[in-house]
């Protein structure tokens, strides 16, 4: 079943002459709620790129279509049509939107629930009751992801960069699947099984817990990447995972696959030259067109990935991706000590040629990697997909199983390509947003780029938003020629919330950032009470750093600060005096002619001349000069009187504050002597002199601690994974009976019906191992608090 993507019609809300273009803050939409709220972390914003503004109303459950005109008629202005158009979904929708993202080219927007996800369509028919507009909507994997008991989790659903109609879907079984809209939205295409961990080596809980995932961008072989966020901070990539029907550009595809000619197959080692191979063999299979690209002018502009997957292998997870210098101790892998709490969000950023990762942690911290290698892509030979196929053999999905694998290098920069080990991590910066301490669960937050300056990335949580712009990136200042000294990132608070430096809840509904084609770019924030924010940022001359000339001398700068200050009263031009008279030569005849004779006269007349140009035009100059400079120096004069009778009134307000201050001032030391006083007593108590904790009790409350904010919900998530399978076992086998009382023969083999009961038993009995050990956690939890609460319940003297 293929779905139409064809646009209908659109017809206008209201006629052309009842559209009202005001600003965006002040739009109705977001000025008629009366004080309403919303809860919840929620991004109910979204924006197509081009001139439209989403925003979902979750009590009304409509979507409202604003369209935008950016910079019109001032260049920092943002207009929004009044009123919005409203779209509504053709069935009724029981569940709660938390995120909302539109899709490539704008036909089509997400509705993310943590139970349920939707899409609606964008272009649809006219209500008969009212103006709104009916579009289609349709559920997403509804086989997979069931409603009733939460079995499932969907943690991270977003959009392929490269098609309109595929959607990447991260659950908390540990699975990534993709969808393809356009041919079953209820079947996944391609299903990739994460495990991070190797077979017959335990790792913790937290290690195997998925949080956030990301694609890759357009640059080499990231553009067929899955980056994926596990709780503990480790990082894991897929590569390659294509789309089937996905458009890539030519010249890319040609690049990536001249690289595994070039560089793998003439390699002398043999591991270099397979993975060059299957990768050749790959490209090959899913763009026939590359084989055929043997001149420049027959090459095409797009091309279409076509169906294909190596029948004798599967993905490797590649990772955890480990900084350079780190060593191989996978229990250090993805942990920082500067970093709290655990893992919360993911972003993938391409600079240039830089591609950035950020991990986002509870405790307020944000870890800014960057690769020091490329990603190339990695199969395990002998472990062969499972493949779904039409008549024709055509291969319709896959599934696989994705585990890591052991590699010698990790953390080290190899220069020797295609030996199949994962790009190594270059520290750029620890950002901590110095947020208040929160004893709970941590803080959620989330990382949203700049659409104008990719070096800039804004972080939303429940103090606000942040803004964080990268002034080092290594490739692409090393291309460029620039300094290879790193330079710390610069932290810039956009918005606060935090009132008295503490926050007990999110203070947003939904973010996005905008820009428009001229160089400016906003960003529009909506308040839990649905208040709209737009902010102008600045992005001109953001990167460029401060020169500091530390060797011009202090005092030479403050003699030329006072000079720059003096304002200029009097040109410098009537100051130097009226210019010299050049007195023509005269011959020496001239003396000897008589004043009252007629050369005698002329001569005189000539020399009046010059003087009268000379003396009496620059006295003129002066006097006019001086006649509009009064007024100024009057004014200068009022100035520096109404300053001086101003700090004569501070002096006195000073004098009459002073008792005030000494009065306080002793009231401030006498508690000072009282607060000592009471300190020295409450050194004094039994209480104040107890045994520190050795090094095994420490050890042992650390690891409490982190079980409490990390390996108890892994394993709560990992119980209810187990139990959703167990109940998909049971009602396969009460419809295997069901079929057989109903008298139709069904010839089973006991070997197969033993292998069932043995693995139902092995499921139950991992579901009491792992009740019992929550059990036992929890209580030794409560034993804890009320230990805590004996030692603090102590009275005072």
């Amino acid at each position: 079943m293929r779905i139409a993507l064809e646009p209908s019609p659109s017809r206008s809300q209201t006629p052309k002459d009842e559209v009202e273009w005001v600003p965006l803050a002040k739009h109705p939409l977001f000025t008629a709620h009366g004080g309403a709220t919303v809860g919840g972390y929620r991004n109910l914003l979204a924006w197509d790129g081009a001139s439209r503004l989403y925003f979902w109303d979750t009590n009304s459950r409509i979507l409202h279509r604003l369209s935008l005109r950016l910079g019109d008629p001032d260049p920092s202005s943002v207009l929004a049509s009044s009123p919005s158009k409203v779209l509504q979904a053709d069935a009724e929708l029981d569940f709660d939107v938390h995120k909302i993202s539109v899709n490539r080219n704008g036909t089509a927007i997400l509705l993310f629930g943590s139970e349920t996800l939707s899409v609606m369509y964008l272009y649809g028919r006219a209500s008969k009751k009212d103006v709104n507009l009916i579009c289609r909507t349709i559920t997403v994997g509804s086989q997979t992801y069931s409603t009733g008991g939460n079995d499932i989790r969907v943690l991270q659903a977003l959009w392929h960069p490269y098609s309109d109609t595929h959607l990447g879907i991260l659950s908390s079984d540990s699975v990534f699947r993709l969808f393809n809209l356009a041919v079953d939205p209820l079947q996944p295409e391609q299903e990739y099984y994460l495990q991070p961990v190797e077979p017959g080596r335990f790792r913790n809980a937290s290690s195997v817990c998925p949080v956030d995932f990301f694609f890759g961008g357009d640059h080499l072989w990231d553009r067929f990447s899955v980056f994926v966020l596990f709780s503990n901070g480790a990082i894991y990539v897929l590569c390659p995972v294509v789309p089937f029907g996905s458009l890539f550009k030519c010249e890319s595809l040609v690049e990536i696959y001249n690289d595994a000619h070039t560089f793998g197959i003439i390699s002398a080692n043999p591991v270099a030259a397979s993975n060059s191979k299957l990768a050749i063999s790959w490209l090959e299979a899913s763009f026939p067109e590359l084989q055929n690209q043997d001149t420049e002018g027959d090459s095409l502009s797009l091309l279409r990935a076509h169906a294909y997957s190596l029948f004798d292998a599967s993905l490797v997870l590649q990772g955890p991706l480990q900084r350079v210098g780190q060593d191989g101790n996978g229990d250090s892998v993805g942990c920082s000590t500067e970093c709290e709490g655990r893992a919360v969000s993911f972003l993938y950023n391409l600079v240039s040629k830089d591609s950035i990762l950020v991990t986002a942690w509870s405790g307020g911290q944000l870890q800014i990697d960057a690769l020091a290698d490329e990603i190339q892509p990695v199969w395990c030979v002998g472990s062969p997909p499972r493949l779904r196929v039409d008549s024709h053999d055509q291969i319709l999905g896959l599934a696989m199983i994705c585990e890591s694998i052991t590699c010698s290098s990790l953390g080290k920069v190899d220069h020797n390509a295609w030996l199949g080990n994962p790009p190594p991590l270059l520290r750029l910066a620890i950002v901590d947003l110095a947020l208040p301490r929160r004893a709970e669960s941590g803080y959620n937050i989330s990382l949203f780029i700049d659409m104008l300056m990719p070096e800039r990335i804004f972080s939303l949580h429940d103090g606000g938003i942040d803004s964080i712009v990268l002034h080092f990136l290594p490739f692409t200042s090393q291309s460029n020629g620039k300094d290879d000294t790193m330079k710390t990132p610069s932290v810039h608070p956009v918005l606060n919330t935090c009132q008295s430096g503490y926050t007990s809840e999110p203070s947003f509904c939904g973010f996005v950032s905008l820009s428009d084609s001229f160089g400016y770019s906003w960003i529009v924030a909506i308040t839990l009470s649905l208040e709209c924010v737009v902010l102008e940022m600045k992005s001109w001359n953001l990167l460029l750093p401060v020169s500091i000339d530390m060797e011009k001398k202090p005092i030479s700068s403050e003699g030329e600060s006072k000079e720059r200050d003096i304002p200029t009263i009097i040109s410098k031009e009537l100051l130097s005096g009226p210019k010299e008279v050049l007195v023509p030569h005269a011959s020496p005849s001239l003396r000897s002619v008589a004043a009252d004779s007629i050369e005698g006269r002329s001569t005189l007349h000539q020399y009046f001349k010059l003087f009268h140009e000379t003396y009496v035009e620059y006295g003129h100059k002066v006097y006019l000069e001086l006649k509009h400079h009064a007024p100024q120096l009057n004014k200068i004069i009022n100035d520096q009187h109404s300053r001086l009778g101003e700090a004569q009134q501070k002096l006195l307000n000073v004098e009459k504050k002073e008792a005030i201050l000494q009065k306080r001032l002793g009231r401030a030391i006498q508690m000072h002597n009282s607060l000592e006083e009471r300190l020295q007593q409450l050194r004094n108590l039994p209480c104040a002199h107890k045994k520190p904790l050795s090094r095994a009790e420490r050890q042992f409350k650390s690891e409490l601690d982190r079980f409490k904010e990390v390996e108890l919900d892994a394993l709560h998530s990992s119980v209810d994974a187990v139990s959703a399978r167990l109940r998909r076992h049971l009602q396969a086998s009460k419809a295997n009976q069901q079929q057989k009382t109903a008298g139709k023969k069904i010839n089973a083999v006991d070997s197969q019906i033993s292998m069932l009961k043995s693995s139902l038993e092995k499921l139950s009995l991992v579901n009491t191992e792992n009740s019992k050990k929550v059990k036992l956690v929890e209580s030794t939890l409560k034993n804890k608090e009320r230990s805590s609460g004996r030692e603090s319940s102590l009275p005072l003297p």
